[in-house]
């Protein structure tokens, strides 16, 4: 009992000192901890379980410390290897770029983890791209359950590595173009059944024949994320893993969407989710909407076509589908404020999210919002980012009926001012989140003000640093509210 006492007294010294600056931790240094602290520090690391790492490829250093970091940690079950934010890591050469990202060095980075973390369940490694190859020891040392990599493309691209992971339920592959000399691959390996439940793919194109495989062996698929994809193999074969799947995101993949749309139609009878950003069609978007098998089961649609979505879609959408309750619309140029009632009247006793973000018709047509407040009395959450043109008198309205929201979201509303906070705080006195960054007409005593008569339920609130001062930040702390604060943008 005695020991543990003091382990905690330890913790709650060692809280109060400053963080070191050292990028792989943000822990105090040894030279502000003071020696009967550093039992704490190994008790902490040890019971580490989640880290992020981010450091240059120029930096030889990490393979000397890389080691002692992880061994410090046995309990480390997540880890992310990546670039800092700041280090460009675009490709534009694929010999060049071989040699850049120091392939060697990658394969030594996988080593030392395969060798030193023996209980690693989660692992992405974003720091370059490298050979399926480099994996085999993680897949020898390792039961991962998760993995994340940039992955070197060989012709005819080889998948059957995967099957090595027996473990593995979430997949993601960012496929990197590499010397057409490199190997090929088996051109008819065998199918094996894996246990993967998600399987992400980014940059997937017409010579990539080895996805085929990947489809054939995934019947257990649950979630389906392509991103940047000119091709996703046989058609056939893809409907394969299919039939169970619940959540699919189509992301920049023109060319393959009318295709994937076609199979989920037909087969995807317990879609709950679908996304489908810059890159759609509007007849497969049509035909999706008209005769899909998902009627029942869809909830969640989230769609981001500013030039191939039209009143056609909505329509259907408010026709057929009955389970929606959430729906996220960004920059739909085409739509009117008339399919937008249909399907605020169609969707008005299960719809809880709601998102227009970038959307002409609620910033054209007067008195739009207070039309679908009225109709969407169980909204609970509100997006309306980016919309410049949007006023208070549009908002107020609004709010008015929508007394259950829980999370607002007004960022880039840059005509809106402190009405809309004392609104607010008349009829939505359950919010717990809002987001008010790059309203510049909110200045800090109107978010002083607001924080001043919030309600016991407001737990969050994203400001800028201009719309603010010391003393609401005090008085946001003293009624337990998280005050997270971006820098001030210059208008």
């Amino acid at each position: 009992m005695d020991e543990v006492l003091f382990d905690e007294i330890l913790g709650e010294i060692f809280t109060r000192l400053p963080s070191s600056s050292s990028s792989f931790s943000s822990l105090p240094s040894f030279e502000s901890v003071p020696l009967v602290s550093k039992r704490w520090l190994r008790l902490y690391r040890a019971t580490k379980t989640s880290m992020s790492l981010q450091f240059s490829p120029h930096d030889g250093s990490v393979i000397t410390l890389l080691p002692s970091i992880l061994r410090n940690r046995p309990s480390l079950s997540s880890l992310s290897l990546c670039f800092p934010v700041t280090i460009k890591t675009t490709i534009t050469n694929p010999i060049c770029s071989y040699n850049e990202y120091h392939t060697s060095f990658n394969d030594e980075l996988i080593s030392i983890i395969s060798s030193c973390c023996f209980n690693l369940r989660d692992f992405s490694f974003l720091f370059g791209p490298i050979s399926s190859s480099s994996l085999l020891p993680l897949s020898t040392s390792l039961s991962l359950t998760s993995l994340s990599i940039k992955l070197w493309k060989q012709q005819n691209s080889d998948f059957t590595w995967i099957a090595l992971f027996s473990s593995l339920k979430e997949l993601s592959i960012d496929v990197h173009t590499r010397d057409p000399s490199s190997s090929g691959s088996n051109t008819n390996p065998e199918v094996v059944e894996l246990g993967l439940e998600s399987v992400s793919l980014s940059g997937i194109q017409s010579d990539d024949d080895g996805v085929n495989w990947l489809w054939k062996s995934c019947r257990k698929l649950k979630k389906l994320k392509l991103k940047r994809c000119g091709s996703i193999g046989e058609t056939e074969f893809l409907g394969l893993c299919l039939m169970n799947v619940e959540e699919i995101e189509l992301i920049t993949c023109r060319s393959v969407v009318d295709v994937v749309l076609l199979k989920v139609t037909e087969i995807c009878e317990s879609l709950k989710s679908l996304l489908i950003h810059d890159g759609g069609s509007k007849d497969g978007l049509v035909h999706f909407m008209n005769n899909a098998t998902c009627f029942d089961t869809l909830e969640r649609l989230d769609l981001r076509l500013p030039m191939d979505l039209t009143d056609d879609h909505l329509v259907s959408l408010a026709t057929n589908f009955k389970s929606l309750s959430s729906i996220r619309l960004t920059s739909g140029t085409f739509v009117s404020g008339l399919s937008l009632k249909m399907l605020a009247l169609s969707f008005s006793s299960s719809l809880e999210e709601l998102s227009l973000l970038s959307c002409n018709a609620i910033e054209r047509e007067r008195g739009l919002l207070a039309t679908l407040g009225q109709h969407l009395r169980r909204l609970r959450k509100l997006d309306l980012t980016r919309n410049e043109w949007l006023f208070d008198k549009e908002v107020v309205s609004m709010l008015a009926s929508c007394n259950g929201l829980v999370e607002l979201n007004l960022r880039d509303c840059k005509h809106l001012t402190d009405a809309v906070l004392v609104a607010l705080n008349k009829h939505c006195v359950k919010l717990k989140t809002l987001d008010i960054v790059g309203c510049r007409l909110m200045g800090p005593g109107d978010v002083e003000a607001f924080v001043m008569n919030s309600s016991q339920w407001l737990k969050k609130l994203v400001v800028e640093k201009n719309q603010t001062t010391e003393a609401t930040l005090n008085l946001a702390s003293s009624k337990l509210i998280e005050t997270v604060v971006f820098p001030s943008l210059v208008w």
